[in-house]
């Protein structure tokens, strides 16, 4: 575990006791050195990924690049428990990972033991679980916003549009030409389009969900560090007046700790969740055209990634899933 977002969210835990910290590209040293925003905070060195020392874990949260947690995980004792923010145990079934990845799942029969680890709608299942495959940043903003128009079947589940906006963090510290601060500021552009991988992921929690669908999915890189907001289109199966679109968000979200639905006129914005582990969402109802239009805006490296991943321990541990987690975003 060597994400610095989930280092920091994990300090703040008062369950939570750091074992082992891996590194591989930057093994033997001071984590502060690695990481300076926790300097004096994280005494850690990093170590290389040993799965014989990882047995003496409780939970193994995994930060590797996609196809390193399906070699790494069958090596760890069954009592070990994990969760995983690369693709690997994301799918349910190995054919969709192999077809948006590219390379044969060489885990499938854990595939049973894990859960798709979006506790808003797969919950009950984290809790039971295993594995949990910690969502795309994507998926997790775009399927907040779409799923409680889907599960009332209130939409179209073919044709959807999501079109999403994230900052450079989202392509983690490794250079490249799109990521160059010269590239990037003042210029936004659409990338990956189309087959971004999140489109799989996307689809296949969209059938779980209304039983069949098709997603068009467009990214874009903005010129921000941090944040996502997605934009999703929907075509209704009736006639909807915004306040039962409305009344469908807070029916659906009445009552979790980390969906803020806002009240009109509010818009979704990513200064308001920076940092925090919230989405906000709304929807507007287009009544010229019938379109429902629903928002979603995260942090891309907190409830996109390592603050979902810590929600998803908690659920698997048994600890109350807010633990650690409840803070406000950082704003201005």
């Amino acid at each position: 575990m060597a994400s610095p977002r989930l280092r920091r969210v994990v300090a703040r835990h008062p369950e939570v006791q750091l074992v082992h910290l891996t590194a591989e590209t930057r093994a033997g040293e001071p984590y502060g050195e690695v990481f300076p925003n926790v300097r004096g905070l994280v005494p850690h060195h990093t170590e290389t990924l040993d799965p014989a020392r990882l047995a003496d874990a409780d939970v193994v949260v995994l930060a590797l690049p996609n196809g390193a947690a399906m070699t790494l995980v069958p090596q760890l004792p069954p009592t070990v428990k994990v969760v995983d923010l690369g693709a690997d145990f994301r799918f349910a079934d190995a054919r969709t990972y192999e077809r948006w990845y590219g390379r044969p799942h060489t885990a499938e029969a854990l595939l049973a033991e894990a859960a798709y680890g979006l506790p808003e709608l797969h919950r009950a299942r984290i809790r039971r679980a295993r594995i949990v495959g910690n969502p795309g940043c994507y998926p997790t903003a775009a399927l907040l916003a779409a799923a409680p128009f889907l599960q009332q079947g209130l939409v179209r589940a073919e044709g959807i549009v999501v079109d999403a906006k994230s900052g450079v963090s989202g392509a983690g510290r490794s250079a490249g030409p799109r990521t160059h601060f010269s590239e990037v500021n003042e210029n936004v552009q659409p990338y990956s389009t189309p087959g971004h991988r999140h489109t799989g992921e996307l689809e296949e929690q969209v059938r779980a969900l209304a039983g069949a669908g098709t997603v068009t999915f467009t990214p874009h890189l903005v010129p921000m560090t941090r944040g996502i907001l997605a934009t999703v289109y929907l075509q209704p199966t009736r006639a909807l007046t915004q306040a039962e679109a409305d009344e469908v968000l807070h029916e659906a979200y009445r009552g979790e700790p980390f969906v803020r639905v806002l009240p009109a006129p509010a818009l979704p914005q990513t200064k308001a969740t920076l940092g925090s582990n919230f989405c906000d969402v709304a929807v507007r109802v287009d009544g010229r055209t019938g379109w429902v239009v629903a928002f979603a805006a995260i942090d891309n490296l907190v409830k996109g990634a390592a603050g979902q991943a810590v929600q998803n321990l908690n659920l698997l541990c048994g600890f109350p899933e807010a633990l650690g987690l409840r803070a406000p975003g950082l704003f201005p």
